[in-house]
C-alpha cells in the first residue's frame, strides 16, 4: 500500500493536478491539503482489501476527486452535506475534512459553504446502493487517476489524452494487484479501450457525464440483472 501510495505520489505534470502531491494556491485550503487528501485515499483503499468490484472511470474531476482524494467522490459528500450519500459509506469513522478554500473566489456560494459536489459521484454512489453493492466491497477508480484539466483554468475538465491513458493504466495494474481477483467495470470508451489494450478483461458501459446517466443506470443494471 505505501508503494502505490508513493507511486501516486511521485507523478507530476504540467497539464494534470496531483491531488496527493501538488497544492494549488488559488483553491485549496492550505499546505497540508496534498497530505489530507493522501491520508483519505489511503483510509480508502485500506477499508476495501477485499473488494470484489472495481470501476474504472476515465479521469479525475475538479468537483470530485480533485479535492476528495477518491474518484467519483465528493467533497459535499465527505462534508456530510449531501442529501443522500452519507461520508460514513466511503470512510467509515474518519476525521472528515475538506482542502478546498472555503474563501476562494473561484468557488461559487454553494461550494464555500458545502464543498464541491460532482454529478458523476451522486450517480455512481446512487446506483451503488440501488444494486445493494455493499461500499467497502467496491473500489472507484480512474484509468487515468490524476485530474486533466484545460488550458483555461484548473477548475475545467478535459478527457485523458493518449499518453495519460497509457500512464494510467500503470497504476490500475498496481492497484489490481493490490486487491486482487475483482470484477472491472470500464466507465466510458476511453477507460474501456485502454483496459482491453493492454489485455484486462472487464464489462464496460456509459460514462454517466454529458446527458449519459440514464444510458449508464440501464447498463448498470442489465449487468447486475446476470
Amino acid at each position: 500500500m505505501k508503494e502505490f501510495l508513493a507511486s501516486l505520489q511521485n507523478y507530476h505534470s504540467e497539464i494534470s493536478f496531483n491531488p496527493w502531491a501538488d497544492y494549488d494556491t488559488s483553491c485549496d485550503i492550505g499546505p497540508e491539503a496534498p497530505q489530507i487528501r493522501l491520508e483519505n485515499l489511503h483510509r480508502y483503499l485500506s477499508l476495501r482489501q477485499k473488494a470484489k468490484y472495481l470501476f474504472i472511470a476515465e479521469g479525475l474531476g475538479y468537483q470530485g476527486g480533485h479535492f476528495s482524494g477518491m474518484a467519483m467522490t465528493s467533497e459535499r459528500i465527505i462534508l456530510g452535506y449531501h442529501p443522500s450519500v452519507k461520508p460514513q459509506v466511503v470512510l467509515g469513522e474518519w476525521k472528515y475534512q475538506r482542502t478546498s478554500n472555503p474563501n476562494s473566489p473561484l468557488l461559487n456560494e454553494k461550494q464555500r459553504l458545502e464543498g464541491l459536489n460532482e454529478p458523476t459521484a451522486t450517480i455512481m454512489w446512487g446506483c451503488l446502493a440501488k444494486h445493494h453493492l455493499a461500499p467497502f466491497q467496491t473500489i472507484l477508480w480512474n484509468i487515468f487517476p490524476f485530474h486533466p484539466y484545460k488550458a483555461d483554468g484548473i477548475l475545467t475538465n478535459r478527457t485523458p489524452n493518449r499518453e495519460e491513458l497509457e500512464i494510467g493504466i500503470v497504476y490500475a495494474q498496481k492497484l489490481m494487484a493490490l486487491v486482487p481477483n475483482m470484477e472491472i467495470i470500464a466507465i466510458g470508451r476511453k477507460s474501456a479501450d485502454t483496459l482491453e489494450k493492454f489485455g484486462i478483461k472487464c464489462q464496460a458501459v456509459p460514462h454517466p457525464s454529458m446527458g449519459g446517466a440514464n444510458r449508464f443506470r440501464v447498463a448498470l443494471t442489465e449487468i447486475f440483472a446476470k
